[in-house]
């Protein structure tokens, strides 16, 4: 699962995550340079995912590996740090046999509670290499409950699982649901 720190730098992030008493925590944090420092051991329950379900599960926490990426979630996230990031999922994709249809977000399975990574993350470009789902071309029109409920996203209000959903593949769309949001998420249904 992957998230923004939402902090100004990596040094007040690991001190967060860290800390005992902020009973938050993820497994890996990749730095503005690329660099990952490990913070829990994989096999470990790290506390990064709170309330929230993901494909009918709950207790994400327990059955998902968390990688914090320090980005206060107001700029686009640096290349370098793009590339530190992919070469990170591809050892952990690799080792816990992790399908590009197994990473999220955290906006992904919290809907109206998170939004990180945020709409400034690249999400087609981990598509690109393999290390999550992005559609190739629009699928056919149709209902979009079905499809989000197919691809994963918990049960939420409609809009707020439009706008979960649109965070991450269409972030800056707005207003009412759209023919495309309906296409994209068949597409992404498969």
């Amino acid at each position: 699962m992957l998230h923004y720190t939402g902090m100004a730098d990596a040094g007040s992030a690991r001190d967060r995550l860290c800390d005992p008493a902020a009973e938050v925590s993820a497994h890996w944090l990749v730095l503005e340079d690329g660099r990952a420092e490990a913070l829990v051991p994989e096999e470990l329950r790290a506390r990064h995912a709170g309330a929230g379900t993901w494909q009918g599960r709950d207790d994400v926490n327990s059955r998902s590996i968390g990688i914090e990426i320090v980005n206060p979630g107001d700029r686009p996230f640096p290349a370098l740090q793009m590339l530190g990031l992919e070469r990170l999922m591809q050892g952990i994709m690799a080792r816990w046999q992790i399908p590009a249809s197994g990473v999220i977000g955290h906006s992904d399975m919290a809907p109206g509670r998170k939004i990180d990574p945020g709409p400034r993350f690249d999400w087609r470009r981990l598509a690109l290499g393999g290390l999550a789902i992005w559609p190739e071309e629009p699928g056919p029109d149709l209902p979009l409950a079905a499809s989000l409920d197919r691809i994963g996203y918990p049960q939420a209000d409609a809009g707020v699982r439009l706008a979960a959903f649109r965070l991450r593949f269409r972030p800056w769309a707005s207003g009412s649901e759209d023919e495309m949001d309906r296409r994209i998420a068949a597409a992404v249904a498969g």
